[in-house]
């Protein structure tokens, strides 16, 4: 017997939660400027209950070879990604209506 998702009470392996989820997200990019003039693409406004953060920045990091961290709600990706991360959270799942570049 599969466990069942408490929200829309499907099996974990059939749940659309995180899809619902991912398509009513108001996303913030941007580059930060760090200690040293590094530069930081910062993601916000990702709800961290909904979708799970450790996960997509793993998926961002691979996908773009470099070293980063989720916290407290916000992706951060070293280096300049800003104009390749709406295309990437796009092909994630995020509606390209609700991501905005700063």
């Amino acid at each position: 017997m599969s466990e069942t998702c408490s929200t829309c009470g499907l099996p974990k392996e059939l749940c659309v939660c995180e899809t619902i989820a991912k398509e009513n997200q108001m996303i913030e990019v941007e580059l930060v400027k760090k200690k040293f003039g590094k530069i930081n693409t910062v993601i916000k406004g990702i709800n961290q209950h909904e979708i799970n953060l450790k996960e997509l920045a793993k998926k961002l990091k691979t996908r773009f070879a470099c070293g980063g961290t989720a916290k407290e709600g916000i992706v951060e990706l070293q280096g300049d990604h800003l104009k390749d991360i709406k295309a990437e959270l796009v092909k994630l799942g995020f509606s390209p209506d609700t991501i905005e570049l700063k």
